[in-house]
């Protein structure tokens, strides 16, 4: 490559960097992710996963994996952030 061209993958980081439907297009992968990243059984049980200002915000109403999930907020959002490759996620809120 010359000095003038760049890859698909960097021309399309820019692209969603200036796009107004960046927010919308990492919190839809945020969600593919989840199941992919936590496990079928996890996401079966989660009614929510919202991505919002760098919180990623997960809602269940089952207590156990509440606070399953609540002990493991730390681990989930460097699994995301690696998944990523940015580091999106600053803080994980379980409801």
């Amino acid at each position: 490559m010359s000095h003038n061209e760049v890859s698909l993958a960097e021309a399309l980081k820019v692209f969603l960097n200036k796009s107004p439907m960046r927010h919308k297009l990492y919190e839809m992968r945020i969600q593919q992710l989840w199941e992919e990243l936590m496990g079928k059984t996890v996401a079966r049980y989660t009614d929510r996963v919202e991505w919002k200002q760098g919180k990623l915000i997960i809602t269940t109403p089952v207590a156990a994996l509440k606070q399953e999930l609540i002990f493991s907020r730390e681990r989930i959002k460097q699994l995301f952030n690696d998944a990523l490759e940015e580091t999106l996620i600053e803080e994980v809120i379980i409801r």
